[in-house]
């Protein structure tokens, strides 16, 4: 009996390496962490594709379809304040049911009653996103209370990469499944693979309800303040204003280029996510560290010299290079363009070094999330008018510029601003 105590706990120091409570059932936790991860990388590889070639949504309702899509992250705090007398594992568990719902709405809109219907696609997406932005910031409170309190990182560490590990896994299978299917004769307008691929993920978002409900009830409830605004943090604003604006161009725009100018398939989309991803685990902490190195302020300036080359090649590669050339220049171009994403961390470490409290910077990173997406939505409806009227050109020119207003925003910090916080 002894023995096998002992091999459970050589065990889970070797896979935890001792990050958790000893009385944390962390094993349901992470299950659910990686059955979700997996179903939103099956859901998120077809998605821009099952728009564009079975649903024919053009580039203006794109703009459209991602307005309401982002709703749910614009409402945030507010939906999450409707539900303060509701502990962190019961929120987590509704984020998690909506999200199933959201999932399996969408594949009765490939094969069910609601067949092909834009407005029900819609509809469902919007269900997905509301379930997909209630569990973030919750999943990170559930992982610091699962910690040991000197483990907090290192959980938090577990858990994201347990979720990007599950999202590769699942825009691989994506890949694979719409490559076999391909050598079986079918079209890239079929909607078979389509359907698979829903057919999976709702399975698996099934299965990850199941797992969340046997979670143990916590007493586990975190402050949801409304909106935090502080004069100090006025810089911080500005520049979500422009990251969210730029931000939103390449994420609504950037795979319908591929998909509408270059012909890129769902398998061919679904692999540049898994490399996005591949690269986000693998150059998050090397961003920081040169963040923490170098300093905010010099990577907030520094990465639209990137930008600017990024947006020039979404707009122009057409015209520069063979089209056969332009498209494998304009893919290096999107996995670029998500590493150089990564460096939107350096604003957070700014908000940091003059927040005077912890909850402070909780408050302030929450109310930027909003401002973000306050921004967001109503670029993703510009963004779809702009590339209808002038094209991409235009279009990406803009969030070049947009770009270099944010690094010359950020060239006016004062690093005064953290050194008079800190005396």
């Amino acid at each position: 009996m002894s023995t096998s105590s002992d091999t459970k706990a050589a065990v889970r120091r070797l896979l935890f390496a001792d990050v958790y409570r000893p009385d944390a059932r962390v094993g349901r936790f992470l299950s659910v962490l990686i059955l979700s991860g997996v179903a939103f990388g099956l859901y998120r590889g077809i998605q821009d594709n099952y728009l564009a070639e079975i649903l024919h949504v053009t580039p203006f309702e794109r703009g459209i379809v991602e307005f309401f899509r982002e709703m749910p992250g614009l409402f945030l705090i507010l939906i999450l304040a409707l539900m303060y007398r509701f502990t962190e594992s019961r929120v987590f568990k509704i984020g998690i049911a909506l999200m199933t719902g959201g999932v399996a709405g969408l594949f009765l809109t490939s094969s069910g009653p609601f067949f092909m219907t834009k407005f029900f696609v819609v509809l469902f997406m919007v269900l997905f996103s509301t379930g997909e932005h209630i569990i973030m910031p919750v999943r990170a409170t559930i992982s610091l209370d699962l910690a040991q309190r000197e483990k907090a990182g290192a959980s938090l560490g577990i858990s994201s990469s347990i979720t990007q590990l599950g999202h590769i896994a699942g825009f691989i299978l994506v890949t694979g499944i719409f490559f076999v299917l391909g050598r079986m004769g079918f079209e890239r307008t079929d909607i078979t693979g389509y359907r698979i691929v829903f057919g999976m993920s709702v399975a698996l978002m099934i299965a990850s309800t199941l797992t969340v409900l046997a979670l143990k009830e916590t007493t586990l409830k975190s402050q949801r303040r409304r909106f935090y605004f502080a004069k100090k943090f006025f810089k911080f604003y500005m520049l979500e204003v422009f990251y969210g604006a730029r931000k939103q161009i390449f994420l609504t725009f950037a795979p319908y280029v591929l998909i509408i100018n270059y012909g890129a398939d769902t398998s061919v989309i679904a692999l540049l996510l898994a490399i996005n991803a591949g690269f986000g685990i693998l150059c998050g902490p090397l961003i920081g560290r040169i963040i923490d190195r170098l300093g905010y302020k010099v990577v907030m300036v520094g990465d639209t010299l990137v930008l600017i080359l990024v947006c020039l090649l979404y707009g122009f590669a057409h015209h520069l290079f063979p089209m056969h050339i332009a498209f494998i220049v304009v893919c290096c171009n999107y996995v670029l363009d998500s590493i150089i994403s990564l460096a939107s961390m350096a604003s957070n470490v700014y908000v940091q070094r003059i927040a005077s409290s912890q909850e402070e910077i909780t408050a302030t990173l929450s109310t930027g999330i909003s401002v973000n997406h306050v921004i967001s939505i109503f670029i993703a409806l510009m963004g779809g008018w702009i590339w209808k009227v002038t094209g991409i050109e235009v279009l990406f020119s803009i969030s070049a510029f947009l770009g270099i207003l944010n690094s010359l925003f950020a060239a006016t910090i004062n690093r005064n601003e953290e050194q008079s916080k800190t005396s």
